[in-house]
């Protein structure tokens, strides 16, 4: 049995059309009368799920520009037509439950709906998920130009500091520029990020990747942890799992992230495996994370050499953990090594370190010599002017 609803407009606005599909009268109608008095609204109601996905591809000619289905009365099913709907047209997914479930809200996500709405329902509740799917449809809402700055953290081998020092720099940068920062770690599958920031994070890169198909700004956002510095942060998993992204998923997953936000940093600690992905691309700035070491000059030697070419990212190099009371390698030597000067050095702080992963707070919100250092680094990315030195002051006795 199929209905139809005219709502008439209460102010000038584009009509859309609707489709509620439920084969539970009550709760089909509980959603329909929730959506009485928006303005412009269609709505057409489905009594019984189409028999089959192709009749469901057959349904979508009617152009609707979003569809709500019944996730109760067979949730398999259900799940499988919103992933065909999402696959197959450009209509909004909503989906509706008596029940609030976060597994299932994440299962109904990754096939592609864009709101979860649990019963019972209320008229502004559903206003303001309509606003928020409309919003989205793309001759509304234009894809966003690429343009945030994209800053990757790379080990010449395991155990240079990379994550702290990615850590710290994300959140120097959060707090000098002041903009959309975001720390994304893809050092999977056993990344340290959130417990170098002392968060713990409900979802996690993986979930972005494998929901890549579906990923847009507003999912993004739904799997972000919010540091006190203002850094977001898209964390590695909790657990130790399998992890077999894609370089497409990966890309997918940056370009959205640089459309949300101003500076993207990412922890890839020594992962090579990515250097086809626009992680190595020239227009990513590739911070190289090296130490005072025969084996780590070998490895950023051959890094510098491959990478230096023209249409390659900018190589910055950072040799961290610098001492040069301590050095068995003189700073020509290292120059040669490394066939050019490194541009930022790091002092050892191992107090300073140490106390940051007891306690999980970042040194980079202290002022020491070594977040002094990590400072600098940022100020020339957002452009602002270096950091004095700081005076020595004495006093004469007499």
């Amino acid at each position: 049995m199929t209905t139809l609803i005219q709502i008439p407009e209460t102010v000038s606005a584009e009509v859309f059309a609707m489709a509620v599909i439920g084969p539970d009268e009550q709760r089909r109608e509980e959603v329909a009368s929730a959506l009485l008095d928006c303005q412009g609204a269609q709505i057409q109601e489905f009594a019984s799920y189409p028999p089959s996905l192709d009749d469901m591809r057959r349904l979508l000619r009617e152009k609707f520009d979003i569809v709500v289905i019944d996730l109760d009365s067979n949730t398999e099913y259900a799940l499988e037509l919103v992933e065909c709907i999402c696959v197959n047209h450009s209509a909004m997914v909503m989906v509706y439950s008596a029940h609030s479930n976060e597994e299932m809200l994440l299962r109904c996500m990754r096939a592609g709906a864009r709101e979860y709405l649990t019963l019972p329902l209320t008229h502004s509740i559903m206003v303001e998920a309509l606003a928020r799917a409309m919003a989205h449809r793309p001759e509304i809402c234009p894809a966003k130009k690429t343009n945030g700055r994209l800053l990757v953290f790379l080990g010449a081998k395991g155990g240079t500091g990379v994550t702290t020092l990615a850590c710290n720099y994300a959140v120097s940068l959060a707090r000098e520029s002041g903009k959309k920062t975001l720390l994304i770690d893809l050092d999977l599958p056993m990344g340290d990020v959130a417990l170098n920031l002392g968060i713990k994070a409900q979802y996690s890169t993986l979930t972005a990747l494998e929901s890549f198909c579906r990923l847009d700004g507003k999912f993004l956002s739904t799997m972000l942890v919010h540091h006190d510095s203002g850094l977001s942060v898209l964390a590695a998993p909790g657990e130790l799992v399998s992890t077999e992204a894609s370089d497409e998923a990966i890309d997918r997953l940056l370009e959205v992230a640089r459309q949300e936000f101003d500076y993207v940093i990412v922890d890839i600690g020594s992962r090579l495996d990515l250097q086809h992905t626009v992680l190595f691309d020239k227009s990513a700035t590739i911070y190289l994370v090296t130490q005072i070491g025969i084996p780590d000059l070998r490895n950023s030697n051959r890094l510098i050499a491959k990478y230096s070419a023209a249409g390659s990212p900018n190589l910055e190099i950072v040799i961290n953990r610098f001492d040069p009371s301590v050095l068995g390698i003189d700073e020509e030597h290292i120059r040669i090594a490394l066939t050019r000067s490194p541009q930022w050095k790091i002092p050892e702080s191992r107090e300073a370190v140490r106390k940051a992963q007891n306690t999980a707070n970042p040194f980079a919100l202290e002022n020491s010599p070594i977040s002094r250092s990590i400072r600098q680094m940022v100020r020339s990315v957002c452009g602002r002017l270096d950091i004095p030195e700081q005076k020595k002051w004495y006093q004469v006795f007499r």
